[in-house]
């Protein structure tokens, strides 16, 4: 089972009205305007499109508005995670899988599994999907990290698991990954400010945050790298670097969410417990759209 997760993918943040609820509009034309700026793949209901403070039914009726708007353009990667197994294999086997093209499954949170608990779990999901899985290592976020032995040990023995989203920020690790997995298995970015040296080593593209927001720029740095072109590519990644800290100062998908409502993409609006960015940041934020005009 090959990888068809490759390029630019889109860390799909959800939109709010002002008043709090989904708004399907914005939604449409946000991802219009990253399918018309180079994305190649959008992953829907992760950690950026604020999925724990989205209901069930919105999360239907998201999935079925985006399978709606992208009709078939690009290929569709949708979450489905936890820290409960049982639980995780129970929504993937009642869930209708129609029109998504891939499973994105985190490393279970909070109760830390070891290594060999981390397998597994994955064990069990890849056991089960209907679909290829991509892991989703963020020790960040989980409080465990999966090891590059545990990643390798699970692309050799399931097939159906073809890549991991990587975002340990140890360059090392992911090195390590790529020198050791089978053909099938890909690694691909989960950290913007790590994608070019990522590249470098061998992953095969990026699920961005700040593609939301800039879709055409960050598409031409991985192109432009993909084709050997890293001196070009590396101008782009440098006048980003600011941006990727602003992005993720005051949480994820705050800074996105900043950053999208000064392109008047979206309303700058969050669901509790996230909030806005501070002023500054904003303010930051755009003084820089303004020096790259971009604004």
């Amino acid at each position: 089972m090959q990888n068809i997760f490759h390029g630019l993918g889109i860390a799909l943040v959800t939109p709010f009205t002002a008043n709090g609820e989904v708004d399907y509009e914005a939604l449409e034309r946000l991802i219009e305007y990253q399918l018309e700026n180079g994305a190649d793949f959008l992953t829907i209901l992760a950690t950026t499109s604020e999925s724990p403070c989205l209901s069930a039914e919105e999360k239907d009726k998201i999935t079925q508005t985006i399978i709606a708007i992208v009709k078939g353009r690009v290929p569709i990667l949708k979450y489905c995670g936890g820290n409960n197994t049982a639980a995780v294999i129970e929504e993937i086997r009642t869930t209708d899988w129609h029109g998504i093209d891939g499973i994105l499954s985190i490393c279970p949170y909070y109760n830390k599994p070891s290594q060999e608990g981390l397998y597994q779990h994955f064990k069990a999901i890849a056991e089960v999907s209907p679909l290829p899985v991509i892991l989703y290592n963020v020790p960040g976020r989980t409080g465990v990290n999966m090891t590059a032995e545990t990643t390798v040990r699970i692309a050799n023995d399931f097939p159906n698991v073809i890549a991991i989203k990587e975002a340990s920020g140890c360059l090392e690790q992911v090195d390590e990954i790529i020198k050791n997995k089978p053909k099938h298995f890909s690694v691909i970015s989960g950290d913007d400010a790590l994608t070019f040296p990522m590249i470098a080593s061998g992953a095969v593209g990026v699920i961005s945050v700040i593609g939301n927001a800039l879709p055409k720029e960050f598409s031409k740095m991985i192109r432009l790298e993909f084709n050997g072109e890293y001196e070009a590519a590396v101008k782009i990644h440098h006048q980003f670097t600011e941006l990727y800290k602003l992005l993720f100062v005051d949480g994820n998908p705050a800074g996105c969410k900043a950053l999208l409502n000064e392109l008047g993409l979206i309303d700058n609006v969050l669901r509790l417990p996230l909030v806005p960015t501070r002023i500054e940041t904003k303010k930051r934020i755009h003084d820089i759209l303004t020096k790259m005009r971009l604004h």
